[in-house]
């Protein structure tokens, strides 16, 4: 049977999928949308099985915000080329998962590949599948994070390489953003020094006191200048304590203080394809 323009157009519509592989499929199926649409899938699962073992290293880090402000997530699509990452439809396909993840409460890879695309039965990791096959790269979702508090800003970078979002005590304002923007440049490891995993800091204070050990320092003064040092790692690596990027002379904390004095960070999260 003859496959029409409309029928074509309808279906691309549908999957994403070019004209010619739209033709073919209907042609295929005698026009039924239907198993065109699973022709494609098909066809997707193919690619994605030949494709497994590559290496998606590209891609697009999403962050974004719920309408009441108080839920945040970063979702992190991947892909193999820079080529694709460009692309307007991946960059559309990666912002309808960060949306996905919002509306659908998921908070974890997993969570958000069995949640509805469309509401039509079609999952999240159905959709994956079609579009590696529409695309003919391996494409797999590699973060899914999500905050709540009481005020959660967003901070997406230019070219969409490295997002933060980070949760507030309250509202946040301009404060919040230039707070986010912090995390993302400078890339800290916990909101202070009583949120820093134990087993890093026995990890710095270790290294500490073998450095000094090293320099000639006996034992005994070893202990205190490994503790300096962390002190140290304190001020570079946890977020309040860091300076401020846009005027060092005042820590995080400092400048929150100084917006509101109950102003706080509660948590962040930071995705980077790159650090």
């Amino acid at each position: 049977m003859s496959v029409t323009a409309s029928q074509v157009n309808e279906l691309r519509k549908k999957t994403g999928a070019g004209m010619m592989d739209c033709k073919k499929a209907l042609t295929e199926t005698n026009g039924d949308m239907e198993e065109a649409i699973d022709l494609l899938r098909k066809k997707g699962q193919k690619v994605a099985a030949k494709r497994g073992d590559r290496d998606a290293s590209e891609g697009l880090v999403i962050a974004k915000v719920d309408d009441n402000g108080t839920k945040g997530v970063l979702v992190c699509l991947n892909c193999e080329t820079d080529f694709v990452a460009k692309n307007k439809d991946f960059g559309d396909f990666a912002n309808k998962l960060a949306e996905i993840a919002i509306t659908g409460g998921a908070s974890s890879i997993d969570e958000l590949k069995t949640q509805s695309y469309d509401g039509n039965g079609l999952s999240v990791a159905d959709k994956i599948t079609e579009q590696t096959g529409v695309i003919g790269e391996k494409i797999d979702i590699s973060a899914c994070q999500v905050i709540e508090a009481a005020n959660v800003v967003a901070y997406n970078h230019p070219g969409n390489q490295i997002a933060t979002i980070v949760g507030f005590s309250k509202d946040a304002s301009e404060a919040g953003r230039q707070v986010a923007m912090q995390v993302a440049a400078m890339a800290p490891i916990s909101v202070d020094e009583n949120s820093v995993p134990k087993e890093i800091i026995d990890k710095e204070l270790e290294i500490g006191k073998e450095l000094a050990i090293q320099e000639g320092k006996p034992a005994e003064l070893a202990e205190k200048i490994a503790h300096g040092r962390l002190n140290k790692f304190y001020k570079e690596s946890t977020l309040l304590n860091q300076a401020f990027v846009r005027d060092n002379k005042k820590s995080v904390k400092q400048f929150l203080q100084e917006t509101d004095g109950d102003l706080t960070v509660t948590d962040f999260k930071r995705v980077s394809l790159s650090i």
